[in-house]
């Protein structure tokens, strides 16, 4: 039984039929491969930030990726006993079938192609990498880096690629779906145990006075509005994780925290404000998901519901409909 599950997923590998290549020349590796008319058997793009693909080298070349704007997670998927890699004047050979390169981007390396090898890559952009690390490690990118790493074993990463992967019709919708989660899970993996820290960036304090301004400023022309942490990181010039840690800092709270507690004081003031008002209209100036929403977190912040506290303002809240402002 075991040797027909082998055969046929030879078979399966085997059959991937040579196909336009998927545009991956975002991905300067690949763009590089393919530059140099080395054939290409299958590619697949998984939204933006990641691709793959397989490749068939059988030539003597001495190979460069000038630092690449990307990471790259490279399978020896058959041969490679004749590729060496060129580092530092010395030759490090690998053993072939089955070993593991790890490329981190901007690192420039170089390889002595000699004989066949058909090579997996897996592509991932650097922002991409950067949001796994701070899903799965909690830390700033910046203070994470991937290793570079030639010629390694790693039975999770092998079996993964080649069972989940290779052994997946690319361009079959279904198969797709579960052959870009086995992506995400191996640069997840990647990133729990290949990635080492860097001497932590010196934080001095938090948020400069005039950047604290400018957050504050797009919190409140943005009431009505979603707003996510990479927005407000992205008014500060910093990744998210940075920009939490010195909002913290500066303002006692988390972004999300500072948010919400504004939304509830705009709620409050439109509601003791002149003229009658719905409570839908509150709701939906203030970026409360619903008139439900607002009212736990009207209670929450002031100990009284919405209409209870328009009472004590001498105010009263329309029923109904959502009202014109």
């Amino acid at each position: 039984m075991n040797d027909r599950t082998d055969s046929e997923a030879a078979r399966r590998r085997d059959a991937i039929a040579p196909r336009a290549a998927t545009d991956l020349a975002d991905f300067s590796v690949f763009a590089h491969l393919h530059g140099a008319g080395v054939p290409l058997r299958a590619s697949t793009r998984f939204g933006p930030a990641m691709g793959a693909a397989l490749w068939d080298r059988n030539e003597t070349a001495v190979t460069r990726y000038l630092a690449p704007n990307h990471h790259t997670l490279s399978l020896y998927v058959e041969g490679g006993d004749g590729i060496q890699r060129l580092r530092g004047g010395n030759r490090i050979s690998g053993p072939g079938a089955g070993a593991l390169c790890l490329m981190p981007g901007d690192v420039t390396t170089d390889w002595d192609v000699n004989g066949h090898v058909r090579l997996f890559h897996l592509y991932a952009a650097k922002p991409a990498f950067d949001r796994l690390v701070e899903e799965t490690l909690d830390r700033d990118p910046a203070t994470v880096e991937l290793r570079d790493e030639s010629f390694f074993r790693d039975a999770t990463l092998e079996n993964v690629i080649r069972h989940a992967v290779l052994d997946l019709d690319w361009e079959e919708p279904a198969e797709r779906i579960a052959v870009s989660q086995a992506a995400q899970m191996l640069f997840t993996y990647l990133a729990a145990r290949f990635t080492d820290r860097r001497r932590p960036l010196a934080v001095r304090g938090g948020l400069a006075p005039t950047v604290m301004a400018r957050v504050v400023a797009f919190v409140e022309a943005n009431l009505a509005e979603a707003i996510t942490i990479g927005d407000l990181a992205g008014v500060a010039g910093l990744s998210p994780f940075h920009f939490a840690r010195m909002f913290r800092t500066t303002a006692g709270m988390s972004p999300h925290a500072f948010v919400l507690a504004r939304r509830t004081a705009r709620a409050r003031e439109m509601i003791a404000g002149p003229g009658d008002i719905s409570l839908a209209d509150v709701a939906a100036a203030c970026g409360f998901a619903s008139q439900s929403h607002l009212t736990e977190r009207f209670r929450k912040a002031t100990g009284l519901t919405p209409g209870a506290f328009a009472r004590q303002a001498g105010r009263r809240l329309l029923p109904g409909e959502k009202q014109a402002l």
